[in-house]
């Protein structure tokens, strides 16, 4: 008999949950210890806080020289800079020049940091400063002082590569669960979709709305999880890489589309360049929906989904 088992595991600093439908407790574990050997795997190629990551040597290399990277890291930075072109630069990985250093978003934080001294950051965030060399599997940033960061697509890409090595174990029907960012593939274990909730911002517990999807991937990007408030005024954790400054305006957005990876990238530009601009390229792109929620609780939509 089919049965859902179910993992909780801390990776990539989230929670994660690993579902696999089996009708076998054995196998099942089994299979849910290999994916998360496969985003621990991923983690380290992709951590910041480790001396010996690929990601730390390019970062330390930078104005210096090229970087000779894995094929995998080469290819993530070459579609992360492919999502650049398409969200205009509002999506963008060398964000980590503004990043920690002037936003820390626990409660302790008073007052806004310095805009001059956020321009003067700003300068080293730029995409089209990444330079890839296909031929010597390079990768070189062009400024001193610049520093990649895959914070904004990371765990969706983890979701995705622990997805398809379950998949490719023969796990026909599962969840991997990035802290929010999901992934989901195959129907329950009583042979009905996959049913999500979308949380309602302002009761994160109590979702407004359910959708049924299987082969789909959600990513929620809200400003209630994390936030600072200062004068009064809300700041999400989202930050806009052309300003440096956090964003405000929208609550929360959700992104649908079959790959993880798409849709966790996606959900931060959507939040950042504006309601009407994120709507309008959305549905330019096949095989992609969203739901923004603004700060009014007003509820917009891309043109295929329906809300139920």
């Amino acid at each position: 008999m089919l049965r859902e088992f179910k993992r909780p595991q801390k990776l990539m600093g989230n929670a994660f949950e690993i579902t696999v439908v089996s009708d076998d407790e054995n196998s099942a574990n089994q299979h849910i210890d290999a994916a998360i050997n496969e985003i621990r795997r991923i983690e380290k190629l992709l951590t910041t806080f480790s001396e010996e990551s690929q990601t730390n040597l390019i970062n330390r290399h930078a104005g210096i020289k090229p970087v000779k990277v894995d094929w995998e890291i080469f290819e993530l930075i070459e579609r992360s800079l492919r999502i650049s072109r398409i969200t205009d630069g509002y999506f963008d990985i060398s964000y980590g020049g503004i990043d920690k250093s002037f936003w820390n978003f626990d409660k302790e934080m008073k007052e806004l940091p310095n805009p001059e001294l956020i321009k003067d950051h700003l300068k080293l965030v730029n995409y089209q400063n990444i330079f890839l060399d296909r031929e010597k599997q390079t990768v070189f940033l062009k400024e001193k002082g610049m520093r990649i960061g895959f914070g904004g697509i990371g765990k969706g890409y983890a979701a995705e590569m622990a997805k398809q090595m379950l998949q490719n174990k023969g796990v026909t029907s599962g969840i991997v669960n990035a802290s929010g960012d999901l992934t989901t593939w195959g129907n329950q274990a009583d042979g009905k979709t996959w049913t999500v909730g979308i949380a309602d911002p302002d009761n994160a517990k109590q979702p407004f709305s359910y959708m049924n999807i299987t082969d789909m991937a959600v990513a929620t990007s809200g400003n209630y999880e994390k936030f600072v408030i200062i004068n009064g005024k809300k700041y999400s954790h989202t930050i806009n890489p052309k300003t440096g400054m956090p964003v405000s305006g929208v609550k929360s957005v959700t992104i649908f589309c079959p790959n993880a990876e798409i849709a966790d990238a996606m959900a931060t530009p959507v939040s950042i360049m504006g309601i009407d601009a994120a709507l309008n390229m959305i549905n330019q792109i096949n095989h992609l929906e969203c739901i923004i929620i603004d700060d009014q609780d007003k509820i917009y939509s891309s043109q295929n989904i329906n809300l139920k």
